[in-house]
């Protein structure tokens, strides 16, 4: 094999491979509810400092967080020091800015570790909504028994009294829609869930199937 013909193959390989890792990361739509509810760590911090670990074939990022508020976790790890991503975004790895911003991080815990990427829910904390603050610290609990159906196409419906039908898939918005920033599918009378928005706590007598 020629010289030439080698950095070809070669060349070719890599191409691929890099393509390949590129389209690696493909997350399906959550509501932050259900990224809530889903997650075995939930917190807002302040990242100080990161390094980048050398294991895997592309490494992992360790980032080191002020813990300012857990909302999920408590009996899991009551104080997290340290969050684990993929160092490549690719592989569905976050990058967060040190000693800039505050952010909400979900993620699971693994071997002692907690564990985030582009498929859990981050987000910079003032970039969140009024009503997904207010379900961080109480109505997103109260909403976990409930299942948050996507509806892709209409029409849609409920094939169960603990379904809430999200349709904020049909104008593409997605996590990003109205549904998602600003209402809770919450439990009511009889083991029925609804969608919720308002200032006063939900009312579990009430059976709303018309929000939003």
């Amino acid at each position: 094999m020629t010289a030439w013909l080698s950095f070809l193959v070669v060349f070719l390989c890599s191409w691929s491979l890099r393509d390949l890792v590129v389209e690696a990361c493909t997350c399906v739509p959550i509501h932050p509810q259900d990224a809530f509810c889903n997650s075995d760590i939930v917190i807002r911090a302040k990242v100080v400092g990161k390094k980048l670990m050398k294991d895997g074939p592309f490494g992992t990022m360790r980032y080191t967080v002020k813990q300012m508020k857990m909302y999920r976790g408590f009996q899991i790890m009551p104080q997290v020091q340290y969050i684990y991503t993929e160092a490549s975004e690719s592989l569905c790895g976050v990058k967060l800015e040190v000693n800039k911003y505050q952010y909400l991080i979900t993620g699971r815990v693994y071997e002692g570790k907690v564990y985030t990427g582009l498929c859990n829910w981050y987000e910079k904390w003032d970039r969140l909504t009024l009503s997904q603050r207010k379900g961080l610290n109480h109505r997103y609990h109260l909403g976990c028994g409930c299942k948050i159906r996507p509806c892709y196409y209409l029409p849609c419906f409920a094939t169960s009294k603990n379904e809430c039908i999200w349709t904020d898939m049909l104008s593409n918005f997605g996590h990003l829609g109205y549904q998602a920033k600003h209402y809770a599918c919450i439990q009511r009378v009889e083991g029925y869930c609804s969608w919720y928005r308002g200032w006063a706590p939900p009312d579990k007598t009430i059976i709303n199937a018309t929000d939003p």
